[in-house]
Formats: C-alpha cells, sequence, structure tokens
C-alpha cells in the first residue's frame, strides 16, 4: 500500500482493486492528477470521474450534501458498490463534476480501496482500469499492459475484485425516490426493499 500513497501523493495515477471490478485512480483533489486520469482513459468532460471514500465520515471531503435519504443509503448499503450522486465541493478538480456540480461518491466495499483513502485522507478517483474501448477487468492476468505502464504503482495481490457488475449509480430526488442511472450490483429490487420509489433513466 506504501507504493501506491507515494504514487499518489507525488500526482500519479495508481491501478487498485475494488468490491467489482480493477479501478484506475488518482487524489482526487489533484487536478493534473485527474487530467492524467482522462487522457489514459480517454474520457471526455461529459463524463465525470467517480470517486470513492474510506468510510461516511469522509463525506465532507466530497460534498456538504446531507439530505435525509443519502444517510439512509449510506446506513443501508455502504460500504458495497452503491454510488450516489451529491454535489461536489467547488474546490475539487471541473473533471469530477458534471455541469450540474454533481459527482458521484460510493465508501468502496474492498477492504483495501477502502483503506487507500483513508490513509490517503483524501476521496480517491475510481474509474475501471481499462483503455477507452476496452472491458473492465477484474482478474489481474486481464489488466493490460499498455495501461500498466502507464501507471505510477499498481496493487493486484489479494482480495480480488469479486467481478460482476460494476457499481449501481443513482440520483436522489426527494425523500423517498431515487433515479437510477446505472444499473450495476445494487439491484432495484433491494432499493426498493428499503423503501424507496426507483425509476430508471433513460438512456442518453
Amino acid at each position: 500500500m506504501q507504493n501506491l500513497l507515494k504514487a499518489m501523493a507525488a500526482g500519479e495515477v495508481v491501478v487498485y482493486p475494488t468490491e467489482t471490478l480493477y479501478a484506475l485512480g488518482c487524489d482526487a483533489t489533484n487536478a493534473a492528477a485527474c487530467d492524467k486520469v482522462m487522457q489514459i482513459k480517454g474520457r471526455t468532460a461529459a463524463k465525470p470521474l467517480p470517486l470513492i471514500i474510506g468510510g461516511v465520515d469522509m463525506l465532507g471531503l466530497v460534498t456538504d450534501d446531507r439530505p435525509s435519504a443519502l444517510l439512509q443509503l449510506a446506513s443501508a448499503f455502504w460500504p458495497g458498490p452503491l454510488s450516489i450522486l451529491v454535489r461536489a465541493l467547488p474546490g475539487l478538480p471541473s473533471n469530477l463534476s458534471d455541469d450540474d456540480g454533481y459527482t458521484s461518491v460510493r465508501w468502496s466495499g474492498h477492504p483495501f480501496a477502502s483503506e487507500l483513502s483513508r490513509r490517503l485522507r483524501r476521496p480517491i478517483v475510481a474509474t475501471s482500469a481499462n483503455l477507452g474501448g476496452e472491458a473492465p477487468v477484474a482478474l489481474p492476468e486481464d489488466l493490460s499492459p499498455q495501461l500498466m505502464e502507464m501507471v505510477g504503482a499498481a496493487y493486484v495481490d489479494p482480495p480480488w475484485p469479486k467481478g460482476g457488475k460494476p457499481s449501481t449509480v443513482i440520483r436522489v430526488l426527494g425523500a423517498t425516490r431515487l433515479e437510477v442511472l446505472r444499473d450495476g450490483a445494487v439491484s432495484v429490487k433491494k432499493l426498493c426493499d428499503k423503501g424507496f420509489s426507483v425509476t430508471i433513466a433513460e438512456p442518453a
């Protein structure tokens, strides 16, 4: 872990496991490092970079939002693969948020990813560790050699990602209303079982 922390502190990009897939990330407060992630992925400004944190107590590093639905969802599904849109703090890099100022954040359910954020004491970018046009991966042997040459450090030891669907991405519409922006590891049924009314966003 120390080599990843050192790399991120130096503004470099790293590869690390999450509960679902391998992630490409960096210190989310470092604008130049976030730019490097965007360049490696070939990602446009229309697709903001998602974030992970290492606990609910770190939400204040990402947002001032504290709606009751957010806290209820965090209590029910965090740590785990549920990414929630929140209004980003104004000081965060612009490529973390959409045109309305929202970014997605989750407390990762993977012990390494969570501890990485806690030890850095900052949110971490968590986009899938693959080059543009390639599939996300959950096994270390499937990581692109070209991608690995572009990063400052990587952690590929167990526990490995579980694979399957990526995190579910949701927007809070009200006290009991949600919009699913990306169907993922947390099913609509599980959200509804917690008392929420759920709608599915139209494809972009």
